[in-house]
């Protein structure tokens, strides 16, 4: 009995190791779950999956009128996101600018953005920087940084953005519909609950 005693003592013993770990590996989750937003904890979870997309293919949304303008604005497509493909990472869209039309001046304070223009031509101001750019240039934003952009050109200008974290694309969604819904202009107070919610993740001037 003593022996079987001491048998079973070091094989608690040999499995301590183990034991501790896996407390460890809980714990750290945990306390890492709880530091995190709900948006976060969501996209962790989120189960990626590979995706081919043709140039049209997509979650397509139009951006809603909002106050002093109330025609739908840009049409654009999210592509890759925690819900399109699963990604924890990044966030990738294209979107379609007319002749004339702006993306007002703003800032991403948790990501930095890539954006490459297909088509047209535009004014982007980065920062201090202030260019007129055309097909196929690359506009680098750190985060934090604030930028516009405006078609200055007679053709529409097809855009892409990838951005090194995801946030943005949920206030995209709550300032747009899919494409083919009926487009409810924001209204003030909605525009200004719609900012507060995702402060974190764009803010305008």
């Amino acid at each position: 009995m003593a022996r079987l005693t001491s048998v079973g003592h070091l094989q608690v013993l040999m499995q301590w190791p183990s034991l501790v770990r896996g407390i460890c590996v809980v714990a750290a989750c945990a306390y890492g779950g709880a530091l995190l937003a709900p948006s976060q904890r969501e996209t962790i979870a989120a189960k990626t999956s590979p995706l081919v997309l043709e140039e049209n293919e997509g979650e397509r949304r139009v951006v809603r009128g909002w106050p002093g303008h109330s025609e739908p604005g840009e049409s654009f497509i999210l592509k890759v996101d925690p819900r399109n493909g699963g990604s924890s990472h990044l966030v990738f869209l294209t979107a379609d600018l007319a002749p004339e039309g702006e993306i007002p001046t703003h800032r991403h304070p948790g990501a930095d953005e890539i954006l490459f223009l297909e088509s047209g031509t535009a004014r982007v101001q980065v920062g201090d920087l202030v260019r007129e750019v055309h097909a196929g240039a690359t506009v680098f934003i750190p985060a934090d940084t604030w930028i516009s952009v405006t078609n200055v050109g007679k053709d529409h200008i097809r855009a892409v953005g990838v951005f090194s974290a995801p946030g943005f694309e949920q206030y995209m969604r709550e300032v747009s519909v899919r494409e083919g819904e009926k487009n409810v202009p924001v209204t003030e107070a909605e525009d200004a609950a719609i900012a507060k919610r995702h402060s974190h993740a764009v803010v305008y001037k």
